[in-house]
């Protein structure tokens, strides 16, 4: 492994790291303190990411979730093999932040919540789930297209911003329905440290087929001059 796709496969690891640890801790503590309100965890997931793009961005592109990378592997900007480390690095990171919030915090807290694992709300059945998540994941992959892909975008600078409020937005919508997860390694890391493996699929299938979409439209549709050499 070259030095560079070394620094690049830590970044991402750091950032799933972070999304899991703030996301799934976030969560327990919210139950912990009996606290229905969304607010608090969509804040706390979408400064996450937002702060982890703008310090970690510059190494990997700031992915830190296999859908977004799926996205840009079908449009030809990034090779499959380096696809297969970040994939690696996200889903190891996103386990071991389960395992640590799991380690460290009390476990009646953490089973209260089942570690923050995504789960469908009452009356949602796993295709609604699985659609919804598609559709949450297709805005945040195309913010990331159009704030930090696309250089004639206007907040490219400040690209964590404006993904954070996205997982934001999505997480106050739909947390109460799927947990608003838009990212497999989000689910992945308290899935298999809390072995919570119902209805799974819904959280790996929805945002891939969401981010592809979002991705190909941009792709082809709103930038169509741009193929890129794979990185």
């Amino acid at each position: 492994m070259s030095e560079d796709t070394l620094r690049r496969a830590v970044a991402e690891m750091i950032g799933a790291f972070t999304l899991t640890f703030i996301g799934a801790g976030a969560a327990a503590a919210a139950g912990g303190i009996h606290d229905t309100a969304l607010i608090g965890v969509a804040i706390a997931n979408g400064l996450a990411i937002g702060v982890m793009v703008c310090a970690l961005g510059p190494i990997s592109g700031g992915h830190f979730n296999p859908a977004i990378t799926f996205g840009f592997f079908i449009t030809r900007r990034i090779k499959p093999a380096l696809a297969v480390v970040y994939w690696v690095a996200q889903f190891g990171g996103a386990a071991l932040a389960a395992l640590l919030v799991k380690s460290l915090l009390p476990r009646s807290i953490t089973e209260a919540v089942s570690l923050g694992v995504p789960a469908l709300g009452h009356g949602v059945d796993a295709s609604s789930g699985f659609l919804l998540e598609a559709v949450l994941t297709f805005f945040l992959v195309l913010v990331v297209f159009g704030a930090a892909v696309d250089e004639r975008g206007p907040f490219n600078s400040v690209a964590g911003l404006a993904i954070g409020l996205t997982i934001s937005i999505d997480v106050l919508f739909g947390g109460p329905f799927t947990g608003a997860a838009m990212n497999p390694s989000r689910a992945f890391g308290p899935q298999l440290v809390g072995d919570h493996w119902s209805n799974g699929w819904v959280w790996y299938a929805g945002p891939v087929l969401g981010g592809s979409v979002a991705a190909l439209l941009y792709h082809y549709l709103f930038k169509p001059e741009s193929v890129p050499a794979a990185t």
